[in-house]
């Protein structure tokens, strides 16, 4: 060995360079990039393979479910670059990161590298110079029970996906895809959104009214009717049923009532109680309730919250972002108890540090729950200069939860006082409640957000109440009989699905962004601000699943696979075994393959119908969904269902108000001069457009009131020879309702000579295409900025177009934002809106802002450190087909 360094090889590269630091001359740090290899795809199966059991899933089905990994071109390139640096090394850290995922990375760099020097597993869960210090000195073996259970995992979900994918594709359409736990989100999405279709509002009113005493006044309800108890939205089931005994108003029922208890005037305090109470602070994050809480407060979607918090953790300022574990190190209770009395006073800490139980029983208690990293904690002001603005906001968040966590209750007395009024023989209780902190505790430091939830279980009784007593009496004012209509419950947002799925343990909290980020692309799930809404698509996709995989998609089937992956990592259980119980089938499980194998007849046209009333069908077809409509000679029409309609709002009398709608589209603008031809403008499939058609004969007409064709016009037959008629899309300025003849002329005289290049003698077009308006001279075309302009431009004006270079100074103008030049490159950063959405480039390298970030949040560091992430991933990956043999592993050991 040339120079006896060490070669420690992390995951992340930026990773590397702090680690670099901390470990000086000693050692080389070097970058994996993530995974070197995966599971073979389709294309990359060998041609002696394809028949094999290996080549419908690159696993060896009857070999143990071994499988066929390939390395990609950045991973061949990458192994390279490690094995260059291994040969000038005399020991190899493994440093990826301390979980399944990490281990098997680890193992796959043994595997590729096959080093002949000694090899050790380092870990750690912070990265400070003490703690990476500590993590060369406390090395361990790889633990091969979480690479079995990461494999068996991927094989897992591969047989899954690609089965049960491809009834889907062939059943519900193109494109669609089923996934072990993705499957389980979804249906978890529609579910709710078949309880809010099927509930059923009730109404019910009540009275408010202000009681005051002296210059003080407070909110009030009537709770009560000659003792018997007003009803509540909670009293009403989800049929709008009655669930007990209460009274129910009606409008003009609470009106005379609110008009006799204004004619009474004042009302009597009969019972004053005041209830002392504690609040407890909440554990420090684990990665499900940092994503529920960066989505609440912070509106940061799962992933994008996953994304700063990997940022945070790699520039050392948080520990390990993916951990179910709750607890803190000594030092870090110690640090929090610190900072709490040093911001807050002695009396801010119990006389006792906290911990907190986890309920997870699989949790990794090796891994801390996510705090400030070292052993004083820094403050949010103090490393404000440092980060950009998510990353400030972030790490200001698990700051607060760290120290709050380490703080003592908050004391609080809740005063509840009842009010009678006579109101023309009737006695009217009304109630009224505060809360009064005597000692605030943690919530000086922090609270904890709410998820959305139903009716009056949302009120905060947060109003205080002056001194009363027993029979003292208070003037009423401004009583209101008030109308209310229970509501279901709310759809999921980001934060209270992550909380569903680890309350039904479906997936782990390191994957709830990735599951959450797949059916939003897929078109499964949509968000309407913070809710998520599913789609027709997904309905098909799940009643496909309840039909004929119905143990797949259950719940606690679901959660039992994750049980079972945890026995594995834990090494209580076998991946051959268990694969082979899951696939082939045992006793009490019919297994995989025996479900495809026995699927039987699937009628795809009814898997794709929901019947909305007897109203209609909705069905789901290849552009999207549609109401078929009955008619009363036993055919059928199409109605379009608005894209934006939810499923819940597609009502039977919503449905019959579409298809009792006047047809959009096909009205008449009049006559074009130069041939006679009637000038149409119609709404389509693919949005507005004005079509020129043949004059309508004698039988035929226009209705004058409303300038659309009758149906006799639309009933005429096409001639065999006539030409295609010509049209031309609407302006996105324009509209269907406001468009007129001149402007439809105009539409139609599209393409546009502007005239002949005065050089070249090629004349130039002005085009309106699929990617929007451009000019066209010979092969060269030019974006124009704006549609009017294909009516405007003038040939001067077009030459000039012509004279900017194609890219680079004309780009600039369409830049949304511009940045100083990239400190890697040197060339100016400008953020742009492309095709595929929002993008940062500095002109060699395009990198796109992740979902869930907004433009506005982007700067110049956030811009940089995008680039810096695209270059470090390479570039496109492209699938090798290089064969990949398997070594043999032992079966991990059974703990005792």
């Amino acid at each position: 060995m040339a120079d006896g360094k060490k070669l420690v090889i992390v995951e992340s590269p930026t990773k590397m360079k702090s680690i670099q630091g901390y470990l000086g001359d000693g050692y080389e740090v070097l970058s994996s990039v993530g995974h070197i290899r995966d599971l073979a795809s389709k294309q990359d199966i060998p041609a002696d393979l394809k028949k094999t059991s290996v080549g419908k899933y690159s696993i060896d089905i009857e070999n143990d479910f071994t499988p066929l990994y390939v390395e990609s071109d950045r991973g061949k390139k990458t192994v390279a670059e490690l094995k260059r640096a291994l040969k000038n090394a005399d020991e190899l850290l493994l440093a990826t990161d301390e979980d399944r995922e990490g281990e098997a990375i680890a193992w796959h760099l043994l595997e590729a590298l096959k080093p002949k020097v000694p090899v050790k597993r380092m870990v750690f869960h912070e990265i400070t110079k003490d703690a990476i210090r500590a993590a060369v000195d406390k090395t361990r073996d790889l633990d091969l029970a979480l690479v079995d259970a990461q494999e068996t995992r991927r094989i897992l979900d591969r047989l899954y996906g690609w089965d049960v994918s491809d009834v889907t594709r062939r059943k519900v359409g193109q494109g669609t895809s089923a996934g072990r736990v993705q499957s389980a989100a979804t249906r978890l999405v529609v579910d709710r959104e078949r309880e809010r279709m099927a509930f059923v509002s009730a109404s019910y009113w009540d009275i408010e009214a202000l009681a005051a005493k002296a210059e003080s006044s407070f909110a009030t309800r009537l709770a009560r009717l000659d003792g018997a108890p007003l009803a509540r939205g909670t009293d009403f089931d989800d049929k709008g049923t009655l669930k007990k005994a209460v009274v129910v108003l009606t409008e003009q029922q609470a009106a005379a009532l609110a008009t006799a208890i204004e004619q009474a005037g004042t009302a009597s305090v009969v019972s004053v109680e005041a209830k002392p109470g504690t609040r407890s602070p909440k554990p420090p994050f684990t990665t499900s309730t940092m994503q529920q809480e960066a989505g609440r407060k912070l509106s940061m979607s799962a992933k994008h919250a996953m994304s700063v918090a990997q940022r945070l953790y790699e520039k050392g300022y948080i520990t390990y972002m993916r951990t179910d574990s709750t607890a803190l190190s000594t030092q870090a209770v110690a640090a929090a108890r610190t900072q709490a009395v040093a911001l807050y006073g002695d009396k801010a800490v119990p006389p006792n540090p906290r911990s907190y139980r986890n309920n997870s029983k699989n949790a990794q208690e090796a891994h801390e729950a996510i705090r400030p990293s070292g052993e004083d904690f820094r403050t949010p002001a103090s490393v404000s200069s440092d980060l950009d603005r998510d990353e400030q906001r972030l790490y200001d968040l698990i700051w607060k939860r760290t120290i709050a966590s380490q703080m003592a209750d908050a004391k609080y007395e809740t005063t509840t006082v009842i009010l009678d009024v006579d109101a023309a023989g009737q006695t009217a209780s009304f109630t009224a409640s505060g809360t009064v902190y005597t000692f605030k505790g943690f919530l000086e430091a922090y609270e904890e957000g709410r998820d959305e939830k139903r009716g009056d279980a949302d009120k905060a009784e947060d109003q205080s109440l002056p001194a009363l007593a027993v029979g003292d009496t208070l003037d009423l004012r401004e009583i209101e009989a008030k109308g209310h209509a229970t509501s279901p419950k709310p759809r999921y947002t980001e934060a209270s699905l992550v909380k569903a799925l680890e309350e039904k343990g479906i997936g782990r909290p390191s994957t709830f962004a990735s599951i959450i980020d797949v059916i939003l692309d897929r078109g499964y799930v949509t968000k309407r601000g913070q809710a998520l809404v599913p789609s027709w698509l997904a309905f098909s996709i799940v009643r496909l699943l309840e039909q004929h995989f119905s143990d797949l998609v259950d719940y606690d089937f679901t959660a039992a696979l994750e049980d079972d992956l945890d026995a594995i990592a834990r090494g209580e259980q076998q991946r051959v075994a268990w694969l082979k119980d899951f696939y082939f089938g045992s006793e009490g499980q019919v297994g995989l393959r025996n479900i495809v194998d026995n699927l039987g007849e699937i009628d795809a046209r009814e898997l794709n119908a929901t019947k909305i009333g007897e109203v209609a069908t909705l069905r789901f077809g290849k552009y999207g969904p549609y109401l078929d409509v009955p008619n009363e000679d036993g055919t059928s029409r199409i109605v379009n269902v608005p894209d934006d309609l939810a499923p819940d709002e597609l009502t039977p009398a919503k449905a019959q108000e579409l298809i009792d709608a006047p047809i959009a589209g096909d009205r008449v603008l009049g006559e074009n001069p130069e041939n006679g031809k009637l000038i149409v403008v119609k709404d389509g499939r693919f949005g507005p457009y004005i079509q020129e058609v043949e004059p309508t004969s004698d039988e035929d007409a226009v209705d004058e009131s409303t300038g659309e064709v009758t149906a006799a016009k639309k009933a005429t037959k096409k001639k065999a020879a006539a030409p295609k008629p010509r049209t031309a899309s609407l302006f996105k300025s324009m509209s269907v309702d406001t468009v007129d003849l001149e402007q439809a002329l105009q539409l139609l005289s599209l393409p546009r000579v502007v005239g002949a290049d005065p050089e070249t003698g090629v004349e130039i077009t002005a085009q309106n295409g699929r990617y929007g308006p451009y000019l066209k001279k010979g092969t060269d075309s030019r974006t124009l900025q704006s549609e009017q302009q294909l009516l405007d431009i003038t040939l001067d004006e077009a030459l000039e177009v012509y004279k900017q270079p194609k890219y680079g100074a004309r780009g600039a103008s369409s830049a949304l934002k511009e940045f100083e030049a990239d400190p890697v490159s040197g060339k100016a950063i400008k953020l742009k809106d492309g095709r595929f959405g929002p993008y940062v480039t500095d002109g060699e390298t395009n990198a796109t802002i992740p979902r869930g970030e907004s433009v506005d949040d982007v700067d110049f560091e956030r811009a940089v450190q995008l680039l810096a992430d695209k270059r470090a991933k390479g570039p496109v990956k492209k699938r090798t087909t290089t064969r990949k043999t398997t070594t043999t592993r032992k079966p991990a050991a059974k703990k005792k």
